[in-house]
């Protein structure tokens, strides 16, 4: 492997492949292809065998190589059992990890209105599944000294949201999760990335009443060129923070990049009253 040297440190360029959670569908599935198509290799990991089976078989279509790992992914001995198979099933190891799977409320409505138990199911998906992951992936990484995260987020984690409580709590906690990752590993080659896919048209936003009768949606190939931008290392100078998919483009966040960092924005934090506020 090539060697990158910096004056602070070596990084090692990562294996050109990636494991993608909910691959099996929507946009796990448009993210794994589109990967493919750009010449990775990929891990497909999810709950439905069957569905994996199939977008591997469209993987081989286009030539491409994939690996195939069913996991329920809160459960933590099936996901590092998944995360051994595509380690050491992709050549080189897993050089960036998608952590897309996630679910949403039943229903559109507000805590108390809602089935608090259900409001768990999403956050204990949304944030136990990416945490569990990770921690599988990263060890192979920070052995290799480089490698990429990539978790599916949302403006809900950063707005007040009158509806899906649960949605709205995971994905903030996973941008906060975004946030450590980078602080606890960026010196040692890992680069992290919130990636909000805007509003693409799947089985999940087809059914939620917010969006009935929307004409305006996201493509996954906006989604992928990012996805695929980070795991190239083009978005490496905003490790640890936000981007948005149909607002952003890798070109306007390159010249934006320096702002972005210089002002500290697009990224998870306490805003003080004044310099001196005593809270932060």
């Amino acid at each position: 492997m090539e060697l990158e040297q910096s004056t602070q440190t070596v990084h090692v360029a990562a294996p050109r492949t990636a494991l993608v959670t909910g691959a099996g569908r929507g946009i796990g599935r448009g993210v794994a292809l589109g990967l493919v198509r750009a010449g990775y290799a990929v891990g497909l990991v999810g709950r439905t065998r069957s569905r994996l089976a199939e977008v591997a078989d469209e993987v081989a279509a286009l030539g491409g190589t994939a690996v195939v790992a069913a996991a329920d992914l809160v459960d933590r001995r099936a996901v590092a059992d998944a995360v051994v198979r595509v380690e050491t099933g992709l050549p080189g190891g897993i050089g960036l990890l998608v952590n897309n799977a996630g679910v949403i409320e039943q229903r559109e409505t507000d805590l108390v209105a809602d089935d608090v138990e259900d409001v768990w199911r999403v956050v204990e998906t949304n944030v136990r599944g990416p945490l569990l992951v990770s921690h599988a992936v990263l060890p192979g990484m920070l052995a290799r000294g480089s490698g990429r995260v990539l978790n599916l987020a949302s403006g809900s984690g950063h707005k007040v949201m009158t509806a899906y409580t649960g949605y709205a709590i995971s994905k903030g906690a996973l941008s906060r999760l975004t946030t450590l990752l980078d602080g606890q590993y960026r010196h040692r080659g890992i680069r992290t990335l919130d990636l909000a896919p805007g509003v693409v048209r799947t089985d999940m936003t087809a059914a939620m009443p917010v969006h009935a009768g929307r004409t305006a949606w996201t493509s996954v190939a906006e989604v992928v060129e990012l996805v695929r931008a980070f795991g190239d290392g083009e978005l490496d100078a905003l490790s640890g923070r936000f981007v948005r998919a149909g607002a952003d483009t890798v070109a306007s966040l390159q010249a934006a990049a320096e702002r972005i960092v210089a002002l500290d924005a697009r990224t998870l934090r306490l805003v003080p009253d004044g310099p001196h506020d005593p809270a932060v």
